[in-house]
C-alpha cells in the first residue's frame, strides 16, 4: 500500500471512530470514498456557469458533531398523533435527544411536503446515526411500508468503518416489533442497485449533497435514486443552500449548493422537477462562517478538520443563527 493510499485509510478510519462515538446523540456521519470516474463531459459543461474551475476529485468529508444548545431547540415539538402517524413517529420517545432538533429540521412538515404515505417503500440515502431513520422505520413498519438504507460504503478492512456500520444496524435490528426489517444497502463507488430497480416510491438527499460533490459521486447518486423509483416516484431533497448567482465549488467545500446546481444535477438525471417549499429556510443564515457550514449548529465547529477543538472560540453569534438555510425540493421521476 503507497504512502498516499495508507494516508487516505487513516483519514477515513478518524471520521469513522468519530461517527461511531455520535451514535447516541442524533450526528450525522461523513466519510471519506474513492471518486468515481468523471461524469460526462457534456453534463459538466451544462454546469459550467455555476462550477469553479476544475473537475471533482477525492476529498474526504469529515463532519464532526456537537449537541446544539438545548434552548434552541425547546419549541416546536410535534405533538403526538394515532399511532402509524407521521405525527406519532416524530414524537416517539424512543428518538431520545434527536428530537431537540426537530424546532429546526420540521420533520413532519418535511416528509409530509415530500408525500410520504402509509405502506410506501422508501430509501434513505447515507442515514448517518439515524436522525431520520428513527422517524421514518417505526412509521414504514407500523403501515406495511418498507425502508431502505444505504450506508456509506466502506472498505471491509477499515475497521473503524465497521464499528460504525455495525452499530446503526444494531440499533435498527435491536427492536424489531418498534423498527419492522430495515434492509441495509450501500452508496459509494462501486455500490450497486440501491433497491430492485423500480420499486421505490420515495427517495430522500437529507444534506448530503455537498458530501458526495465533495466525493465525486453527486451524479451518481441521482442516477441511482432514478434507477431505484418506479415511474412517478418522488426523490426529496433537503440540501444547505448557497447563495443564488455565486460561483458554486465544485467540491462543495463550505457545506453549501447552489438550488440552481441541484436542480441541474437532477435533470441530467432524468428527473423533473416539481416543486419547492420554505419549510427549512433560515433567512439568518448568511452563509460565510470560518469553518463553513459546520460553524453553526449543531456541529459547532471552531477549528479546522483534523485540530483539537479551539476552548476560546465564540459561539454566540453563530449559535443566534441557528441551523443552516436549507432548500426543501421535490423531483418527479417521469413515467
Amino acid at each position: 500500500m503507497g504512502t498516499g493510499q495508507k494516508r487516505r485509510k487513516r483519514r477515513r478510519e478518524h471520521v469513522a471512530k468519530s461517527s461511531l462515538a455520535r451514535i447516541g446523540d442524533g450526528g450525522d456521519a461523513c466519510a471519506a470514498v474513492t471518486a468515481p470516474p468523471s461524469p460526462p463531459r457534456t453534463a459538466l459543461l451544462s454546469r459550467r456557469r455555476l462550477v469553479a474551475g476544475g473537475s471533482l476529485a477525492l476529498l474526504v468529508a469529515a463532519c464532526g458533531r456537537k449537541t446544539a444548545p438545548e434552548n434552541q431547540a425547546a419549541e416546536g415539538a410535534a405533538p403526538a398523533g394515532p399511532r402509524g402517524t407521521i405525527e406519532w413517529a416524530v414524537a416517539g420517545d424512543w428518538r431520545g435527544p434527536d428530537r431537540q432538533r426537530d424546532a429546526w429540521r420540521h420533520p413532519v412538515e418535511t416528509l409530509k411536503f415530500f408525500g410520504l404515505e402509509p405502506g410506501m417503500t422508501v430509501v434513505e440515502m447515507w442515514p448517518g446515526a439515524g436522525w431520520y431513520t428513527q422517524i421514518l422505520a417505526p412509521f414504514l413498519a407500523a403501515t406495511g411500508g418498507k425502508l431502505y438504507t444505504a450506508g456509506i460504503e466502506t472498505p471491509a478492512d477499515e475497521a473503524a468503518a465497521s464499528q460504525l456500520d455495525e452499530a446503526y444496524r444494531k440499533t435498527f435490528e435491536a427492536r424489531r416489533a418498534l423498527y419492522g426489517k430495515v434492509e441495509f444497502t450501500t452508496f459509494g463507488t462501486k455500490s450497486g442497485p440501491l433497491t430492485p430497480p423500480g420499486t421505490a416510491d420515495l427517495v430522500l438527499f437529507m444534506r448530503n449533497i455537498h458530501d458526495w460533490m465533495a466525493a465525486g459521486l453527486a451524479e451518481k447518486a441521482f442516477r441511482d435514486a432514478f434507477e431505484a423509483l418506479k415511474p412517478g416516484g418522488v426523490l426529496g431533497v433537503e440540501q444547505h443552500r448557497a447563495e443564488a448567482g455565486s460561483v458554486q465549488d465544485a467540491l462543495a467545500s463550505d457545506g453549501y449548493v447552489q438550488e440552481a446546481y441541484v436542480k441541474q444535477m437532477a435533470a441530467e438525471a432524468g428527473f423533473k422537477f416539481d416543486k419547492a417549499s420554505d419549510i427549512n429556510a433560515n433567512p439568518k443564515d448568511t452563509k460565510s462562517y470560518p469553518f463553513g457550514v459546520w460553524t453553526l449548529p449543531p456541529t459547532r465547529r471552531s477549528a479546522p478538520v483534523g485540530q483539537p477543538a479551539d476552548p476560546a472560540f465564540d459561539h454566540a453569534k453563530y449559535d443566534a443563527v441557528g441551523e443552516s438555510d436549507r432548500m426543501t425540493l421535490r423531483f418527479v421521476k417521469p413515467g
